[in-house]
């Protein structure tokens, strides 16, 4: 009989083919079996989920802003992977921006690798910049492992990360479509947002008028033309505005090699909700009415978006202007890299959604976004990263009991269904006070 190294056994596990009873035999780091409840697998480690327990596939999440080196008091690998393996995600792919330097040349790129490495309790990969100036360095980048590159259509809220205009970005994707990399965008146009009334003061509905849904719907339709012409493969950011949904499914139906993903704050605020002066709400693009929340949802559901990720976006305190209120100063981000399982969660059940669309979003499709081949299943071959999930148990956010470096949170207060139980990572358990066993992911190989 075949040992594994770890066996879980439950009445609900997260197959390819649906929610089932089942076993789960790890070794070496990989699932090697996946089969029917009673095949008796023996293992050295064993777990037995309880009854209220789902075992799922570690979520990958894309689009996270870590800060480090250079804005550590933001974020760093420490707080952050912890914070990630708290609330299931067990890969993520740090933003090349907020970090001094930024992630635009491979010297920069190796000075993350080190800092990252030491710390890691998750696996990390990293996103490369695409800034005026750096078009050489594209190749050497994606050559050294990063899984595309991003850039802005507009300021990006940092000086050392200046935006490309228009006629930029079509130069780059040109570069990118000679080697099928990938280039991933800030979608607001920068014009569109310089005419429209600045933001200032406490008032949400100034600051949603300040960044209109138009700047993001020009700003989406360049990027399908740009993409269109040059053939190469690009990727909308946190896509706020319903508006755009036609025009990415038509882009998609002509065969524009073009995807688009979407957040928890979009998907689980509203804009009608948000007080004045709740700074803790800010972020670009903004969030928007509830009518445009529901239709992002149909988004998702028709598969128009591809994935959900968080844009953990964090900063200080400070920087949130809590005491004022105004949203012209405040830092734009919101933090959820800890939460947003059980957020999408508790809105998805709540419109009849399975668990099962959830990992989906969540877990699969980032992980084909960047190819990451070994990632966001439970199946044989795959990694053996795996959350254990009560669906059904639930609690209160409280910003503190996070392990986000800075207790600040849209979500404070906020009761949530779904609470994560264990994380396991490459078949051992992660403790977040413990050594980290993360890895330093590159693209091109199964798991990196």
């Amino acid at each position: 009989m075949t040992s594994y190294d770890l066996v879980v056994r439950g009445r609900r596990i997260m197959t390819t083919a649906g929610e089932r009873p089942g076993e789960v035999g790890v070794a070496d780091g990989r699932i090697a079996a996946v089969e029917p409840a009673g095949a008796a697998l023996a293992g050295t480690r064993e777990i037995e989920l309880a009854d209220d327990e789902v075992l799922l596939p570690g979520l990958v999440d894309t689009h996270v802003h870590v800060n480090e080196p250079g804005r550590t008091e933001w974020e760093g690998f420490a707080s952050a992977t912890r914070a990630a393996a708290a609330g299931g995600v067990t890969t993520l792919v740090d933003m090349p921006l907020n970090s001094v330097p930024p992630t635009v040349d491979v010297a920069a790129l190796e000075v993350k690798r080190a800092v990252a490495g030491p710390q890691a309790v998750v696996d990390v990969g990293f996103w490369g910049g695409a800034v005026p100036g750096n078009l050489g360095d594209l190749r050497g980048l994606h050559d050294e492992g990063v899984f595309g590159v991003k850039c802005f259509l507009l300021h990006s809220g940092v000086d050392e990360f200046p935006p490309l205009d228009v006629d930029g970005m079509e130069r780059y994707l040109a570069e990118l479509a000679a080697f099928d990399g990938l280039l991933i965008v800030h979608a607001e146009d920068a014009r569109a947002v310089d005419e429209a009334p600045a933001a200032h003061g406490p008032r949400y509905a100034a600051f949603l008028a300040s960044r209109p849904r138009g700047a993001e719907n020009l700003a989406i339709a360049q990027v399908i033309e740009r993409a269109r012409w040059t053939g190469a493969r690009a990727h909308v950011l946190h896509v706020s505005s319903s508006d755009a949904l036609p025009m990415l499914a038509g882009a998609r139906r002509d065969g524009v090699r073009i995807t688009a993903e979407t957040c928890p704050h979009y998907l689980t605020l509203f804009a009608e909700e948000i007080q004045d002066g709740a700074t803790t709400h800010k972020c670009c693009p903004p969030i928007r009415e509830a009518a445009n929340r529901e239709l992002l949802w149909a988004g998702l559901l028709d598969g128009t978006i591809d994935c959900i990720v968080s844009d953990h976006s964090p900063s200080t305190i400070d920087l949130k202007h809590l005491d004022t209120g105004d949203f012209g100063l405040a830092w734009g981000g919101v933090s959820s890299l800890q939460l947003g399982l059980p957020l999408v969660w508790t809105e998805a059940r709540r419109r009849g959604i399975g668990l099962d669309r959830v990992v989906r979003w969540m877990a699969a499709a980032p992980a084909e976004l960047v190819g990451l081949t070994g990632k966001g299943r439970i199946a044989p071959g795959y990694d053996a990263d795996l959350v254990v999930f009560a669906p059904d148990a639930a609690f209160v956010v409280d910003p503190h009991r996070l392990h986000h470096r800075n207790p600040v949170s849209a979500y404070a207060g906020r009761p949530l269904a779904g609470v994560v139980r264990r994380t396991v990572l490459a078949g051992h358990d992660v403790d977040p006070t413990g050594t980290p066993r993360g890895r330093l992911l590159r693209r091109g190989s199964r798991s990196g």
